[in-house]
């Protein structure tokens, strides 16, 4: 399946999800049963370098295990990390486009615990001096037109681990250190959402951007995004509860679905005289269940202290405002700009801007317009028709074999009464068979519309003398029998016939 179709597929998965959600918060935050959830989100994002963090080992995906290794990676004796600097470039692009603050000095730091599939026993990660701090995002809130602002707390950089295996033998278990040295982004969000709903929200608000400057693939399926969300409940003027951590969430409809057990699980062990336990857990896409991984430990129990093979990060206003001409227009920005410019809803301007590739071809199909009134028409036909044949097929909008511009000129074909709305259809399922040009299409099947006077009024007259019965009952008032008479001369004239000429002509044959 092509990524836009993917895109769309989850963002489906995402529409339902949010039918399946209960006891949402009303306007102080509380569900109905006088609970509020809190959650803070944290969202690691694989950063599109070409290398890893800290060697020159390569990040495709998709490679035979463990052939993606340098020495650094395997953590062999005497082996020293070099920082790859295009990381550090995207994660500023990254703090710029959340609206943070980009610290001019950060730090690594080592960051201990031991798992087979991190040889060295530790992950350089950044705790104490991070690379961005206090951003934000907006968000829609799910159930009306208004925005909710999610405070971002920080972006570090860190490594990525490597992965265990554990299904491929019931003696043995394997590990595969490509991943190992992935350059992630930590995009730790403030304990500011209180549903499921704003959770979903804010990773899909947050994968758009994302994708917008190019810093991250944000392919779920492949674990270049991924969630780990913190959820605790509390009665109203009470602290925060002991929060619980749900790891490694890959989908967004997942997300929505733990969370909502979370929520509840908590509820009643509360309402049961239960204390919550601050613990992480794992969420079993199966059973719909989260089930304990293991107890939660703080910073301490990871013994962090500065890398000693790397020195601080130091940037320059040159940098950061190099990297900020560079931007490139984002999705809140170009949303408002298409309602403005283009007279776009507010819904089709959302669709639209969601992608970039989707926005870009939007407005190439309307630079190919003649017409000041085509661009709601083309959105129409874009989200429509084309998405619907690039669901069906499988395809990105960028696979299309036709230029995107035969979209503009097809709804021209329309606004000039060149076509009618329903041959304009079947002009473009031939358009996506054959990539011909549509105005070659009507010309060489012979579909211009029929605006003759005589030959319209022609037709009507035999479609009234064919159906006395009709007539006398739409002559004693039953009104909604016009649409039958259009109908009929539509069939006649083989779909061809100017509607509103047949309007006319049949209003005053029917008296």
């Amino acid at each position: 399946m092509g990524r836009s179709a993917l895109r769309r597929k989850e963002n489906q998965h995402f529409t339902e999800d949010l039918t399946q959600v209960s006891q949402a918060p009303g306007a102080d935050g509380y569900r109905s049963d006088g609970w509020e959830t809190v959650i803070g989100l944290e969202v690691h994002a694989q950063i599109s370098t070409k290398s890893k963090l800290f060697s020159g080992s390569p990040t495709d995906f998709g490679s035979d295990p463990n052939s993606q290794v340098s020495f650094y990676d395997a953590a062999m004796p005497g082996t020293l990390p070099v920082l790859n600097t295009a990381a550090i470039d995207l994660a500023i692009k990254t703090g710029l486009s959340i609206n943070g603050t980009i610290n001019k000095i950060s730090r690594f730091d080592r960051k201990n615990y031991f798992y087979p599939d991190l040889p060295a026993g530790y992950q350089i990660s950044q705790l104490y001096f991070p690379i961005v701090t206090n951003g934000y995002i907006d968000i829609d809130l799910p159930n009306g037109p208004s925005t909710k602002r999610i405070n971002i707390e920080r972006i570090h950089i860190e490594q990525d681990a490597g992965k265990s295996i554990h299904d491929l033998s019931p003696e043995s278990s394997y590990i595969d250190l490509n991943r190992s040295g992935i350059p992630l982004m930590e995009i730790v969000s403030r304990p500011d959402m209180r549903s499921s709903d704003e959770a979903m929200q804010y990773v899909k608000k947050l994968r758009t951007i994302l994708r917008y400057i190019e810093t991250c693939d944000c392919n779920m399926e492949r674990g270049n995004l991924r969630v780990d969300a913190n959820i605790s409940i509390r009665r109203p003027g009470e602290p925060f509860g002991n929060r619980v951590e749900i790891k490694n969430i890959n989908s967004i409809r997942f997300l929505g679905q733990a969370l909502n057990y979370e929520a509840e699980r908590q509820i009643m062990a509360r309402e049961s005289g239960e204390e919550i336990i601050q613990e992480t857990r794992l969420f079993d896409a199966g059973t719909g269940e989260t089930r304990p991984m293991r107890t939660k430990e703080n910073s301490d129990d990871y013994r962090y202290f500065p890398d000693p093979d790397l020195r601080p990060v130091i940037l320059t206003d040159e940098r950061i405002a190099k990297i900020m001409g560079g931007l490139p227009e984002l999705p809140d920005a170009k949303r408002a700009r298409f309602i403005m410019e283009y007279g776009l809803p507010e819904s089709d301007a959302a669709i639209l801007t969601e992608d970039m590739v989707t926005a870009r071809y939007f407005e190439k199909a309307v630079s190919a317009s003649k017409f000041k009134e085509s661009p709601r028409l083309i959105a129409n036909w874009i989200t429509g028709e084309l998405f619907a044949f690039l669901n069906k097929s499988g395809k990105n909008i960028d696979e299309l074999a036709f230029p995107i511009e035969y979209i503009g000129e097809l709804v021209d074909l329309i606004l000039n009464k060149t076509i009618s709305g329903n041959i304009a259809k079947s002009v473009f399922a031939r358009m996506v068979e054959s990539n011909e040009n549509p105005l070659k299409i009507v010309t060489d099947q012979g579909l211009t519309q029929i605006r003759d006077d005589s030959i319209i009024k022609k037709v009507v007259e035999e479609v009234i003398a064919k159906n006395p019965n009709q007539v006398d009952e739409y002559k004693s008032g039953k009104q909604q029998l016009f649409g039958f008479f259009v109908g009929q001369c539509m069939k006649a004239l083989q779909g061809k016939g100017n509607p509103e000429i047949i309007n006319e002509i049949l209003r005053k044959a029917l008296g």
